[in-house]
């Protein structure tokens, strides 16, 4: 298998998917580094972990809020509106939420978080939807796993320039400037938007009024059941481990920032090949091996705060590098799996329920962190009950597989 191989299976691609996961790309290096430093630049100017994790809750449950009536509102009609809104509002809102950091605005914060999340849903949950109605169905796979992949791209540009920034001057381009720089160049996201002109196909709704009985609910919570318990295992765990790095190994935001960059860019070219992998391996092999390794790198992540030695820092970065790729490849094929599973019917109230699943879970876990936290858990017990959801959710995901390949026998 040559490197670079996976690139013929995107030449396909139409133009207008391509400006719209570019368009995709720029928001999410915000939320990307905004993940990677933010609860860093919190801790510098005087919030505590549990605080912060409060904070963050906040972004999640406007999310969480907004899903549900997002997905009946775009079944039927146009998404692209949503997308013009996101790519101005979330830059926007992103430099709010630094000032509010700065001047440690308790209330300005926690309603910029909760109305940044409701804009960055504007582009998230309408994003499977918009590929699956505009792009060619023989490439839908790789749609899906290049618009995927832009959570990794972002990572490694955010993360490479928050270090290079650092690097260049440390007292001048410390973590607020930085996640300034990064919030205006997200602006870019408007103009490739703008400048999408395909006109936007919408499946005409069977019934003139929407109403909760056109969807499969028993398929959909079947679909859903897995994305809960890893939603649940990640919110304890991915928006806190620059904090973990900072206060258990001493790694300043610069360095887990290009950690960071390091991990994702082999994420990018793992999930590159989830079409080849998926394509040899199926779905069966493919999702549980992937997300089983990832399982056991996470523990032993966890384990190395229980080592009082210089060397487990080395020991976590390695752990860190191997859980993400494999952790992030199950995506598009898990993505992939449930939407054709559900069916076209469900697909729009899918992908917003998966959304409110993620944040909705995420913002529990935040409070359950925040708890744990202030009760004096150590990060190592925390990330171990992540690891136990994880490996119900594999298990729950296998069953799915199974079913899933029974119903497309019965059809064929």
């Amino acid at each position: 298998m040559r490197l670079f191989s996976f690139i013929k299976y995107y030449q396909k691609l139409e133009a207008h998917i391509i400006k719209f996961i570019v368009a995709e790309f720029f928001l999410q290096m915000i939320n990307a580094a905004f993940m990677a430093i933010m609860l860093i630049y919190m801790e510098k100017v005087g919030y505590k972990d549990h605080e912060s994790a409060s904070f963050v809750s906040f972004r999640f449950l406007g999310v969480l809020l907004f899903a549900f009536p997002l997905g009946l509102i775009i079944k039927g009609r146009k998404i692209k509106p949503l997308f013009y809104i996101s790519s101005i509002a979330t830059p926007i809102l992103s430099l709010i939420i630094l000032e509010a950091i700065s001047h440690q605005n308790d209330l300005l914060l926690y309603t910029c978080l909760f109305f940044w999340g409701i804009s960055f849903t504007g582009i998230q949950i309408p994003a499977l939807p918009y590929i699956l109605r505009n792009a060619k169905t023989e490439t839908h796979t790789e749609a899906i796993t290049l618009s995927y992949s832009t959570w990794s791209v972002a990572g490694i540009f955010s993360g490479s320039i928050i270090f290079l920034l650092n690097a260049i001057n440390p007292q001048l381009f410390n973590e607020k400037l930085i996640l300034q720089i990064i919030s205006l160049i997200g602006f870019t996201s408007a103009i490739f938007v703008f400048n999408i002109k395909h006109k936007e196909n919408v499946p005409e709704l069977k019934t003139k009024r929407l109403n909760l009985k056109d969807f499969d609910w028993f398929i959909i919570i079947k679909a859903l059941v897995p994305t809960l318990l890893i939603a649940i295992g990640a919110g304890l765990t991915i928006p806190f481990i620059g904090l973990f790095f900072f206060k258990i190994h001493g790694l300043d935001s610069d360095q887990f920032a290009i950690l960071s960059s390091f991990a994702t860019l082999i994420v990018f070219f793992m999930v590159m090949y989830v079409p080849i992998i998926k394509n040899k391996l199926g779905y069966k092999r493919a999702i549980p091996l992937t997300q089983s390794i990832a399982i056991i790198a996470l523990i032993i992540l966890a384990l190395t705060e229980l080592i009082p030695y210089t060397f487990a820092l080395y020991i976590a970065m390695a752990a860190y590098v191997i859980r993400q790729p494999l952790m992030n490849m199950a995506g598009p094929m898990t993505s992939d799996l449930v939407m054709k599973y559900v069916g076209e019917r469900n697909r729009e109230m899918m992908s917003a329920l998966t959304s409110a699943v993620w944040s909705g879970s995420w913002f529990i876990s935040s409070i359950i962190f925040q708890i744990l936290r202030q009760t004096g858990l150590q990060y190592v017990y925390v990330f171990l009950i992540t690891a136990g959801l994880y490996m119900i959710g594999v298990f729950t995901y296998y069953l799915l597989i199974l079913d899933y390949e029974k119903l497309v026998h019965e059809k064929s």
